[in-house]
């Protein structure tokens, strides 16, 4: 597994070497673009508008745009300056909260730490702290020149980092348009949107989700790539559209919708059970 960054984690006294490995991976199928005429693949090109020539990446400079084609030049050596005077190599944990406070719209980034060269005995101690505390570190961290908040917690044996973003990144609510200021719920709807939650209430099991968009568009690959016909299949059952107009005609449907799946639940559980009891 690539290492992204390597430092240290501080709180306290304490100094424990780390390094950080990526946590998760995007499985997109990505596509490439092709000239329909001879099927080459397009190549793209920086071009100045203003010149009408082809620039190359050592006559390119970074600038801020604090106006409409207005620019403030930064150079390289400068940002190349900042970065190295900020950056540490250093997550100083700030503050000890609960991961419960902490909403998920914040979260952005997944990274595993791995503890570095001698700091195996302060990685365990660490990760059993925040166990049995239960609770999570708060620092920051500077990766790519770019400073981020950034939470520590345990995972599994292990510790995890997660960027998280700062508050003025995240947008305000009050900005999102047509939200009603005062819905009226009628009470028949919600014990009825309540009974549905219940009947699909399980507990997470994240190897049950599949992204069958990426497995369907995989599949059209792979036959395409023999030679075979395209095959369209009819919607499930579940799938189809039942011209459900009317919201409580829609929870009742659902309600129906759930009974099967539930009855497999509760005879998988007490099957599992039994084999526990036995």
């Amino acid at each position: 597994m690539h290492t992204v960054w390597k430092g240290s984690i501080q709180f306290g006294l304490v100094h424990i070497p780390v390094k950080l490995h990526t946590a998760t991976e995007n499985k997109d199928i990505k596509m490439r673009q092709l000239h329909k005429k001879c099927h080459t693949p397009i190549s793209y090109e920086k071009r100045c508008r203003h010149c009408e020539e082809a620039v190359e990446a050592d006559d390119i400079v970074k600038a801020y745009e604090y106006a409409k084609n207005k620019f403030v030049v930064v150079e390289a050596e400068e940002l190349e300056q900042f970065r190295k005077d900020n950056e540490d190599k250093a997550v100083q944990i700030l503050d000890f909260v609960q991961l419960e406070e902490v909403d998920p719209i914040y979260f952005d980034r997944s990274y595993f730490l791995a503890p570095g060269d001698g700091g195996s005995k302060a990685y365990a101690l660490l990760q059993r702290a925040l166990a049995d505390s239960k609770k999570i570190g708060i620092g920051k961290i500077i990766i790519r020149a770019k400073e981020h908040l950034a939470i520590v917690r345990t995972y599994g044996n292990a510790l995890m980092m997660e960027t998280i973003y700062f508050p003025d990144e995240v947008r305000k609510l009050a900005d999102v348009p047509n939200l009603p200021e005062a819905p009226k719920v009628e009470e028949k709807e919600l014990k009825t949107a309540l009974l549905l939650i219940d009947q699909l209430t399980s507990e997470f099991d994240p190897e049950s989700y599949t992204d069958e968009y990426r497995e369907q568009l995989f599949d059209l690959i792979e036959q395409k790539k023999q030679g075979n016909k395209m095959v369209v299949s009819e919607p499930k059952e579940a799938e189809r559209d039942t011209n459900v107009t009317d919201l409580m005609s829609a929870l009742e449907a659902s309600l129906e919708r759930t009974k099967p799946k539930r009855k497999k639940a509760a005879a998988s559980k007490r099957k599992t059970a039994t084999k526990k009891n036995a």
